[in-house]
C-alpha cells in the first residue's frame, strides 16, 4: 500500500519526498535534533537552490559549494554545515554502492532482500544509525508499501500497528502532534 506522504505541512515539499526516495532519504537523514517536519522539508530547500534535487548532480557538486548552498538562511537545518556534509557523503554512497538508485538500497538482490537485511544496509549509510534505520524502515513499511519479509520484527516498536512514536506513524497534523506528544513524554520519562 502505497500512502501519500503528508510529512511537512508544505505540499510541494511533500510532493518531492512522494516522487523521489532520495529525498525521502535525505529528510530521515535530516530528523535529528531539528523538528521532523522541519527536517523533511529539507530536500526542497536544496531542490529550490540547485534547479531541481539529483542525487548525481548533489554528489558531483564541490563540497564546499554544496554545504554553502544548505546553510544559505533559511538553512536545512540547525547544524546546517555538518549535515550538509552527511547528504553529500550520502549522495556519494549511493552512487557508489548502488548505481545512484536509492531504492535499490531495499529492493535490489536475488532473492529480493528481506527486512533484517534492508536494515543492515540502512545501518550502513552515511549519517545513520541502529535507531534511524528503524524508523526509516518503519516508514518504508507502514506508508511506502515497501514491506520486505520481517520488516515488522526488525523495526521493532516503530513497526507496532497504530503506535505514535515516529515520524513512521505521521500521516497529518493530528497524528503529527500524537507523535510529538509522545516523544516529551519519552523525554520526560527518561530525565525521570
Amino acid at each position: 500500500m502505497l500512502r501519500e506522504l503528508h510529512l511537512t505541512g508544505d505540499p510541494a515539499a511533500d510532493k518531492l519526498l512522494n516522487d523521489d526516495p532520495f529525498a525521502l532519504l535525505v529528510g530521515m537523514l535530516l530528523d535529528q535534533q531539528y523538528p521532523m517536519e522541519h527536517a523533511f522539508a529539507g530536500p526542497r530547500k536544496i531542490a529550490d537552490r540547485m534547479a531541481g534535487f539529483e542525487l548525481g548532480k548533489i554528489a558531483a557538486t564541490d563540497l564546499d559549494t554544496f554545504v554553502e548552498l544548505c546553510v544559505t538562511p533559511p538553512a536545512i537545518h540547525r547544524y546546517g554545515g555538518s549535515m550538509a556534509r552527511r547528504v553529500h557523503a550520502l549522495a556519494q554512497h549511493i552512487i557508489e554502492h548502488y548505481d545512484g538508485d536509492t531504492e535499490g538500497i531495499w529492493l535490489s538482490g536475488r532473492p529480493k532482500p528481506d527486512g533484517p537485511e534492508v536494515l543492515e544496509r540502512l545501518k550502513a549509510l552515511p549519517g545513520f544509525g541502529e535507531q534511524k534505520a528503524k524508523i526509516f524502515l518503519a516508514l518504508l513499511g507502514k506508508q511506502r508499501g515497501v514491506q520486505p519479509k520481517g520488516w515488522r520484527e526488525t523495526t521493532g516498536a516503530y513497526g507496532d500497528r497504530g503506535s505514535r512514536r515516529s515520524i513512521a506513524d505521521v500521516t497529518d497534523e493530528k497524528t503529527l502532534a500524537e507523535v510529538r506528544a509522545f516523544k516529551k513524554a519519552a523525554k520526560a520519562a527518561a530525565k525521570g
